[in-house]
């Protein structure tokens, strides 16, 4: 190979490597800002239930929502800022209509729509994304620390099943 070819292979490759990498460290950022929309949905959802709701154990479940996701937040917020990464401040647009969604309608049902959708669901989609993370992250910082969120976030998926069967009022 000319020293032209091998200079043009050489940065293809390079030019290559780097697209990819860069693909990767974009996911992972991605990740992070979905965690972060996620975390805040469920606490601007969970304040509305500490508000709204009836039933004294779905008070109980929002707040203990609201104290670990921030809790959560705050460990994100400071992993994102050593990684460059500047999250959202709060819940999607979807997000937010699914919250108004839970608010509007029969004040009676209030407890079931918050757990159902801020709990159960919520929790499920968000363990997919975490789990996604912690099996593909590529910086490994970002995987430890979803690997480490995932257990809270599978309790809470317990506990929201457990309001969603029989919510006490």
């Amino acid at each position: 190979m000319r020293p032209l070819q091998r200079f043009m292979s050489l940065t293809l490759v390079l030019a290559v490597t780097a697209f990819a990498s860069h693909a990767h460290a974009r996911s992972d950022a991605s990740f992070m800002k979905e965690a972060a929309h996620a975390g805040a949905a469920e606490i601007e959802a969970s304040k509305l239930a500490v508000s709204k709701a009836k039933s004294a154990d779905v008070k109980s479940f929002a707040d203990t929502m609201i104290a670990d996701h921030t809790k959560v937040a705050d460990e994100l917020k400071a992993l994102a800022a050593t990684k460059n990464v500047k999250l959202p401040d709060g819940p999607s647009v979807k997000q937010k209509a699914e919250i108004k969604l839970i608010d509007a309608g029969d004040n009676d049902k209030f407890d079931e729509r918050f757990a159902k959708n801020f709990g159960v669901k919520a929790h499920e989609d968000t363990i997919k994304l975490f789990e996604e993370a912690a099996k593909n992250a590529k910086d490994p910082e970002v995987k430890a620390w979803a690997e480490k969120t995932l257990p809270g976030l599978r309790h809470h998926l317990e506990m929201a099943q457990a309001l969603s069967v029989a919510p006490k009022k």
